[in-house]
């Protein structure tokens, strides 16, 4: 006869999480992706290159 009640307590506990915002650490979480500041001296891999060639290999392949 303890189903009405288990059910009812999961059910406040799935209404509990989904409604709960804690307060979120912008500093923890820049540190935990890797973001550093500004004027680092780092290297930003996904930067464009300009040392690259910028043509297209594909642009000649649809006027076969």
């Amino acid at each position: 006869m303890g189903r009405g009640r288990q059910k009812a307590k999961q059910t406040k506990v799935a209404r509990q999480l989904k409604y709960y915002s804690p307060e979120t650490d912008y500093r923890a979480l820049e540190r935990e992706l890797g973001h550093a500041p500004t004027g680092t001296g780092l290297v930003d891999p996904y930067a464009d290159d300009d040392d690259e060639d910028d043509t297209d290999d594909w642009a000649s392949a649809g006027s076969r």
